[in-house]
C-alpha cells in the first residue's frame, strides 16, 4: 500500500469541492479554480473536509499512479487557497529581465533579445531586472514556464553565467591551468 497515496487529503472550509459522476474532480478557492480527471484504474470519494483515494487493483501502474493521484490532489487544494511561487535569478553581464504587457523579454548575451510569452494563469514580476518571480495556482504549469526560461540560456559551470533557480547551486569548474 502506498503510505502517501492511502493518506486522505483534507480540504479547508474555504474550498468547494465536487466530484463528476465520470470522474472529474472540480477544486475551487480563493485564488481561483482547477479542474483534472484522474486515472480510471484510481477511485476518488469526497466525503465531508476529506478526499480519499483508492486503487482498483494491485498492478504495478496501479500502485506507482496511487500516491501520484493524492499528490495532485493535494497540490490542487494548496494552489487554489496559497498558490505556487517559483523565483529565477539571471546572472551575467548585460543579461537583464522585463516584463512588457503579457511578454517576457530576456537579454542573455545573444545578437537578438528573447521573448517569452506569458501562459494563461502564470504571473511574472521582475525585481532588480535580475530576479524573476513566477506565481500560479496550477503547480506543472508553474514549474514548466519555469523549466522553458531556464532552457533559454542554463547556467554554465565556468562562469555561472545564465538563467538559475534562486535556490539552485552551480558547481563551478576551474578554468584552463596554463602550467606546461
Amino acid at each position: 500500500m502506498s503510505r502517501i497515496g492511502k493518506k486522505p487529503v483534507a480540504v479547508p472550509s474555504s474550498v468547494k469541492t465536487s466530484l463528476e459522476s465520470d470522474g472529474l474532480l472540480h477544486i475551487e478557492g480563493g485564488k481561483g479554480k482547477l479542474s483534472w480527471r484522474p486515472h480510471a484504474m484510481m477511485k476518488l470519494t469526497v466525503e465531508n473536509d476529506t478526499i480519499t483515494v483508492v486503487r482498483q487493483n494491485d498492478t504495478r501502474e496501479a500502485r506507482s499512479l496511487h500516491g501520484l493521484t493524492r499528490t495532485m490532489i493535494a497540490n490542487m487544494i494548496k494552489g487554489v487557497t496559497d498558490g505556487f511561487e517559483r523565483k529565477l535569478e539571471v546572472h551575467g553581464v548585460g543579461y537583464r529581465a522585463e516584463v512588457k504587457g503579457r511578454e517576457l523579454h530576456l537579454a542573455l548575451g545573444f545578437s537578438h533579445p528573447v521573448h517569452f510569452l506569458i501562459p494563461q494563469g502564470i504571473d511574472i514580476k521582475v525585481e532588480d531586472r535580475t530576479k524573476i518571480t513566477l506565481t500560479a495556482i496550477d503547480k506543472q504549469q508553474l514549474g514548466q514556464a519555469a523549466a522553458k526560461i531556464r532552457a533559454y540560456r542554463p547556467p554554465e559551470p565556468y562562469g555561472g553565467k545564465g538563467v538559475r533557480y534562486s535556490d539552485e547551486v552551480v558547481r563551478r569548474k576551474e578554468g584552463k591551468s596554463g602550467a606546461k
